[in-house]
């Protein structure tokens, strides 16, 4: 019976932290798959569904992945949007550590080592730098459309596959971040209420799914197209491919620099293509504001070491249980 649990345990752990890492930004979900080692049989099962081969086997494994994200998404999306926006240095230092920490996993992963690695590395984290400082980041609503949702759940849902790539950061970028966090807890309240409000309330609902809907279509999109992609890469170019990944994984951290911190707006500033008068600035949510770095104090920098080697801790254990647990087996 203990065979037969340990890899829908896997799946459990393995499908929450995705989920999680995709509400925050700076976190991939893929590697959050990668290191509690359900990242191959999940990429293999969307395959072979996707091509019309079902095992049974991939169903389970997919469906408890999926389910136990959307469940971590649903419940989770308005606290982890306010840890991020109030404590932003602190939750940056925490999630430098755990993506630091897939480190040394695909390094074991991509032995024997060759200049492909190298290459494929160098040519990745070479993208992700140039991703971090040639793109202003938004960190508000931007355009909703339509268009727009969709191809943010196609960006989102590609990082939730590729180890190294935060889904939450291209969402970011978009300008998606905050409206799709606000759009899933409508959904949340809306299903299950909160305070005096209790049971289904449905413009609440209504309102969510314009923007829940095209997101997820573009997910599906994303994760179908992606997944393929790379387990095609994984059988002809395993090597390459993970050097690409792990350029990807330390690119990641680049745009995480913990010390930064939401202002307020001052009139004059333009947010989103609207300057902020007197009368606007007490109208701007604390999501909001424009980001700006800081110069960290001693403390500061000690904390943000300190966290980071707990997120490396974490993640590392997160693999040793997966190897204790495979070892007996």
């Amino acid at each position: 019976m203990a065979e037969q649990s340990s890899p829908l345990v896997h799946a459990v752990i393995g499908g929450a932290l995705m989920g999680l890492a995709n509400l925050v930004p700076g976190i991939s979900g893929g590697t959050m798959l990668l290191i509690t080692g359900v990242y191959p049989g999940f990429i293999g099962a969307i395959a072979e569904i996707t091509t019309l081969r079902w095992r049974w086997s991939s169903v389970v494994l997919l469906g408890t992945i999926g389910g136990a994200a959307a469940l971590a998404i649903l419940l989770l999306a308005g606290p982890t949007k306010t840890l991020v926006i109030t404590y932003r240095w602190i939750m940056y230092s925490l999630f430098i550590g755990l993506t630091l920490g897939s480190v040394p996993l695909l390094w074991r992963l991509a032995q024997p080592v060759s200049s492909r690695f190298f290459i494929g590395a160098g040519v990745t984290f070479l993208l992700m730098v140039l991703l971090a400082f040639g793109t202003p980041m938004q960190t508000g609503p931007g355009d909703e459309s339509l268009g727009l949702l969709f191809l943010a759940g196609l960006a989102g849902a590609s990082a939730m596959v590729l180890p190294g790539v935060s889904g939450g950061y291209l969402l970011l970028l978009l300008g998606q971040y905050v409206p799709i966090l606000r759009s899933i807890e409508k959904l949340r309240l809306g299903l299950f209420g909160a305070g005096e409000q209790t049971g289904l309330h449905w413009p609440l609902v209504h309102e969510a799914l314009w923007v829940v809907i095209p997101v997820g279509l573009g997910v599906v999109a994303g994760i179908v197209g992606v997944s393929n992609l790379i387990r095609w890469l994984l059988e002809h170019h395993r090597t390459a491919t993970l050097g690409a990944l792990m350029g990807l994984v330390l690119g990641a951290i680049v745009g995480l620099w913990p010390f930064q911190a939401g202002v307020p707006p001052q009139i004059g500033d333009r947010i989103h293509g609207q300057v902020i008068t007197s009368e606007t600035r007490s109208r701007i949510e604390v999501e909001d504001w424009p980001v700006r770095r800081f110069p960290p104090s001693a403390g500061q920098i000690g904390a943000a070491l300190g966290l980071i080697v707990l997120g490396v801790g974490t993640t590392l254990g997160l693999d040793q249980f997966k190897n204790h647990a495979d070892s007996t087996r």
